[in-house]
């Protein structure tokens, strides 16, 4: 499945959060593919950051790194830099953005 989702950095912590993701830990970058992931991209325009990640199951994927301490302390981090976070939570599985188009 593709999934598509929206967060926003905050206008002062952008070379941060760009900074960070140069050295995302290989134990989490292992457990996000192990969880069936085999693609995520995030792409940033100004403040708005859209990521695209190809998974067998989203709400998996959210499962299996919720309580994980290296995506934990990450997504503390993260915390940090955005205005608008990745959400864990059970709803967090439905807040892919709608798709409006795509070329047949």
């Amino acid at each position: 499945m593709r999934v598509a989702l929206h967060t926003r950095v905050r206008a002062d912590r952008v070379a941060a959060y760009e900074a960070a993701h140069r050295e995302v830990p290989a134990e989490l970058t292992d457990a996000i593919r192990a969880a069936g992931v085999t693609s995520w991209a995030i792409w940033r325009s100004g403040t708005d950051l859209f990521h695209v990640i190809d998974c067998a199951d989203y709400g998996r994927l959210l499962g299996e790194l919720e309580k994980l301490p290296v995506n934990i302390a990450w997504q503390a981090r993260m915390a940090q830099l955005l205005d608008v976070v990745h959400d864990y939570s059970e709803a967090g599985a439905d807040a892919g953005l709608p798709v409006v188009w795509e070329l047949p």
